[in-house]
């Protein structure tokens, strides 16, 4: 019997013009990117060229797109990132209490650090309370992190009002957007995110890759110590097959 899947909101198949993409990366172009030979150099161009399609797809600069291992990697470096860099100006972070666990466990941990965290309820539709939101916020709050698309029943935050209280009040504000890339249209600027995280195989890229994106105007520490790859932010060898999968990602977005 023939499966029938549906089941696209946890992974999706590689797509096959994804796949020959990448294959070259995997077997023949296998250089370092940080190396200085010519190897090394056309990776870098791959990579650099993989940046330049994500940032066209979000809105932003190349240089706000740093590229990670998936959304639990980028939810985790910005959200422990940015509230360990503001933490001289406060330590109250808001999220919301249908966030993925990428958020919430996250959450939890820099709570054993010392942070406060307000988790803002939902609606019967699991919209979140924005009057609930504005009446959480307090002097010492440098963080909102409030997923775009919610990974169980689908609903869409009003995203563009959610950072526009943040933008008022002066608090960096934060999406896991894992589930709406690839799904809806997004534009960082017009709807005042400052960081938002995604993830490749969400959108028929294969598993294992994904990006952050952090205004560069938003401090955020880094989260893996070594080199200095992703503008000495995450260190380790890019995995130049799975970023170079991750650039048609405009393809479903646009």
């Amino acid at each position: 019997m023939e499966n029938v899947y549906f089941d696209n909101s946890a992974t999706t198949k590689l797509d096959d013009e994804v796949f020959k993409i990448m294959l070259p990366y995997i077997k023949e172009s296998y250089g370092n990117p940080s190396s200085i030979y010519k190897l090394g150099r056309e990776n870098r161009k791959a990579v650099e060229d993989a940046r330049e399609r994500v940032a066209k797809v979000l809105n932003c600069d190349a240089d706000e797109i740093y590229f990670t291992a998936g959304g639990s990697e980028s939810d985790n470096t910005a959200i422990k990132g940015i509230a360990k860099a503001y933490k001289d100006k406060g330590n109250h972070i808001i999220t919301s209490k249908i966030e993925h666990p990428a958020v919430l466990e996250t959450c939890k941990t820099l709570e054993k650090e010392g942070f406060e965290v307000s988790y803002i309820g939902v609606d019967e539709n699991g919209i979140l309370d924005l009057e609930e939101l504005k009446k959480e916020i307090r002097p010492t709050t440098t963080l909102i992190s409030v997923m775009y698309a919610n990974n169980e029943i689908g609903t869409i935050q009003p995203i563009e009002e959610i950072g526009k209280i943040a933008k008022e009040h002066g608090i960096v504000f934060h999406t896991d957007a894992v589930q709406a890339v690839g799904n809806v249209r997004i534009d960082v600027k017009a709807q005042n995110i400052d960081s938002l995280s995604l993830s490749a195989h969400k959108f028929y890229g294969p598993k294992g890759v994904g990006a952050l994106y952090v205004n560069k105007k938003v401090k955020f520490n880094k989260f893996v110590d070594g080199g200095h790859q992703e503008r000495n932010k995450r260190a380790g060898t890019e995995n130049v097959s799975g970023i170079v999968g991750l650039r048609i990602c405009d393809r479903a977005c646009l």
